[in-house]
């Protein structure tokens, strides 16, 4: 008796002899659509551009020389406290001094990180060069013989300020691991951010406010005078109310 030659294809697609059970090793996986960017105004030069480590004076005028006043980096900033392009940016959240190493810093990283010459992204300054003298004495000399001659120059900051703008065709987890890294080497507290980000933060706050159920706030302390707090509270707590030191 001869034994007909076994097919295994026709035993696999039978389904009297056997059962295929088919087992999904990849799946599909369903994007979101490309963002839409509106109509997005870019500046004459993508790049940060150089700063001045030296305020530039004319030649018959001698570079005057300035107390600290601190009163320049107290407080909340009043005016530079928006993103005018609206879409990402550092913001400081204390006050506080930046030097030209500081600016050339920011400059030289943005560079390094972000494609600004692809027509794609744009970064653009939001503070001033360096205008701020700072004078210092030389080690070693003995007290007296008036103020110390010029060091550097610096740029104050308050709480709130917009340091620097990016913005483009790009979206915020593209340049957030930029921003947030100049953001720590900054000589202040500082955050990265984005527009949507600061609105919500903004009604957060106002959501707090509105929704606190504790009368005594600081505000109600200091402006009553409770338990005779104005004797060891300083003129600044008092006009900020302990919110900016």
């Amino acid at each position: 008796m001869m034994l007909s030659k076994f097919n295994p294809m026709r035993a696999l697609l039978s389904v009297e002899k056997m059962t295929v059970v088919m087992t999904q090793s990849s799946g599909l996986r369903n994007f979101p659509p490309p963002r839409e960017y509106p109509e997005i105004e870019f500046p004459e030069r993508g790049r940060l551009k150089p700063l001045e480590k030296v305020p530039q004076y004319p030649a018959n005028m001698r570079p005057f020389k300035m107390q600290k006043r601190l009163r320049y980096m107290r407080g909340p900033e009043p005016i530079h406290t928006e993103l005018l392009h609206k879409q990402y940016g550092i913001v400081a959240t204390g006050g506080g001094r930046l030097r030209y190493e500081h600016l050339e810093m920011i400059r030289m990283f943005f560079l390094r990180h972000l494609d600004l010459d692809g027509g794609k992204v744009f970064a653009m300054w939001r503070v001033d060069a360096p205008w701020q003298p700072v004078t210092k004495k030389g080690q070693g000399q003995r007290m007296g013989g008036g103020k110390g001659h010029i060091d550097h120059y610096v740029t104050p900051i308050k709480a709130g300020r917009v340091i620097v703008e990016v913005g483009g065709y790009i979206e915020y987890f593209e340049v957030e691991y930029t921003l947030r890294n100049v953001a720590a080497r900054l000589p202040f507290k500082a955050e990265a951010t984005s527009y949507e980000m600061m609105m919500e933060k903004r009604r957060e706050e106002e959501e707090l406010e509105r929704t606190n159920i504790n009368p005594w706030t600081w505000k109600y302390v200091i402006q009553n005078n409770m338990g005779g707090c104005h004797r060891w509270l300083s003129k600044f707590d008092k006009r900020f109310l302990g919110k900016y030191l």
